[in-house]
């Protein structure tokens, strides 16, 4: 199949993409704002949030992945027209993510603590855990916010999750300046209003998103099924347990990076400030091959419950070109850009030539991100939950996690040798991954 852009598969990946990458740059940008804001304020305060931010979205992206196992679930339900069945899902994927989200909390809430033995700035510190105690109430808003978007992903509708993600970054970018600076009559909070506007906003877009599932006529047809649905424990169980592969893929990429910038912490907060910077624009670039591996997810599961192999294997193949297409863009505007895009982040002459030079790892590894959150999305939508889990651990793990470690301390190459590791771990996962779809796609779907 050629790469026209007005081929039927071009044009449905990308209606379901733009809204999808739009929502997940929402969440990034939440992050960001709260760095540019307090990059304002001081480089102790943006690396406060900076180390903050990274033990938060540890769990956040667990929570996150957890929510995952719904879209194939409700999709499948939807082509059946089983309003009844649409119901059930919606309300164990509901009981099944609180009670998680709950737990993580409780995690988070015992571990502010452990903060101090990090070997992170003492400075740093100090001002990090009252900071990541106000974040971490965030985790429950943004769990609800979530099962809401891939219910209603599984019933193709990727607008409503952007439309709230946008109010709720105006929200936070509002919040932030007001919260922070004393304004329209507000308390001046300092570098601490900064995590008070985030949770806000994302309170405002968990409940907000509940509201809009249960009142908009495009998607509440289950409603009135929604009372006589029972929490099942089978059901329950089965969300569980796919939502868990979900997230241990999800998180054991996010748990290297986080690990990677501690030890990049032992170095100093300009390092630490050097690699939040660098990570979220990579975050960020990361956010468009992810709504494309979203959008797979429900185009390959509807054709799947159609019994539609060949528009299947399509669906798969235009994904992959316009992720190469795109993240070959941004690998560019990297590279043209590397000197230009820390200044926006901060005034220190260390932190933004330290970025600069990690954008350029960025670029390189701007495919090989792509390519592995596509071919995951790809395997979610073929039901495909272990093995991928597998390769995810592996790759970050046994791979990215030791390679770090090797090359920042024993080759002394510190913060650009974790960067380094991290590259080559995404090579892997990426291989590894797209043979797995081959595999899957010989073997098990006979092409």
């Amino acid at each position: 199949m050629k790469f026209d852009l007005k081929n039927i598969h071009v044009k449905e990946t990308v209606f379901l993409s733009i809204p999808l990458v739009l929502t997940q740059i929402g969440h990034i940008v939440t992050g960001m704002v709260d760095t540019y804001f307090l990059g304002k304020i001081g480089k102790t305060e943006q690396a406060a949030c900076i180390l903050s931010n990274n033990l938060y979205i540890l769990l956040l992206v667990f929570s996150i992945g957890m929510s995952y196992a719904l879209t194939p679930s409700v999709t499948d339900a939807n082509v059946r027209e089983s309003e009844s069945e649409k119901a059930s899902l919606f309300k164990n994927s509901l009981f099944v993510n609180m009670l998680v989200s709950v737990f993580l909390f409780l995690i988070l809430f015992l571990s502010s603590p452990l903060l101090a033995y990090m070997q992170q700035p003492e400075d740093v510190v100090k001002l990090a855990i009252p900071f990541f105690n106000v974040l971490i109430f965030s985790i429950i808003p943004v769990t609800l916010f979530f099962v809401c978007k891939q219910y209603s992903e599984g019933l193709s509708n990727t607008k409503a999750a952007m439309y709230i993600s946008v109010i709720g970054n105006i929200i936070n970018v509002i919040l932030n300046y007001v919260l922070i600076n004393g304004k329209m009559g507000l308390p001046e909070m300092g570098y601490m209003g900064s995590c008070w506007a985030s949770f806000i906003a994302r309170v405002a877009m968990g409940i907000g998103f509940m509201i809009f599932v249960f009142k908009n006529k495009q998607i509440n047809s289950f409603v009135i099924y929604f009372k006589e649905a029972v929490i099942s424990r089978k059901e329950s169980w089965n969300l569980f347990k796919d939502g868990l592969a979900s997230a241990l893929q999800f998180t054991s990429e996010a748990a290297a990076f986080v690990i990677a910038g501690l030890m990049a912490g032992v170095f100093g907060k300009e390092q630490i400030d050097a690699h939040g910077i660098a990570l979220s624009m990579a975050a960020f670039t990361y956010m468009f091959a992810s709504g494309i591996g979203s959008a797979t997810t429900i185009r390959v599961s509807n054709y799947l419950s159609q019994n539609n192999l060949i528009e299947a294997k399509n669906a798969i193949n235009t994904s992959f070109k316009l992720t190469i297409l795109t993240m070959g863009v941004l690998l560019l505007v990297f590279v043209s850009l590397n000197k230009l895009l820390p200044i926006i982040f901060s005034d220190d002459a260390e932190v933004i030539l330290m970025t600069s030079n990690l954008l350029l790892f960025a670029a390189a590894f701007q495919l090989f991100d792509g390519t592995q959150v596509v071919a995951v999305g790809t395997l979610r939508g073929l039901e495909d939950y272990k093995i991928p889990t597998y390769i995810a651990l592996i790759g970050y793990w046994l791979i990215a996690l030791p390679l770090c470690y090797l090359f920042a301390f024993n080759f002394k190459m510190e913060v650009y040798g974790v960067w380094l590791a991290l590259s080559i771990s995404l090579c892997f996962v990426a291989v590894f991954m797209f043979w797995r779809i081959n595999y899957l796609l010989k073997t098990k779907f006979q092409f």
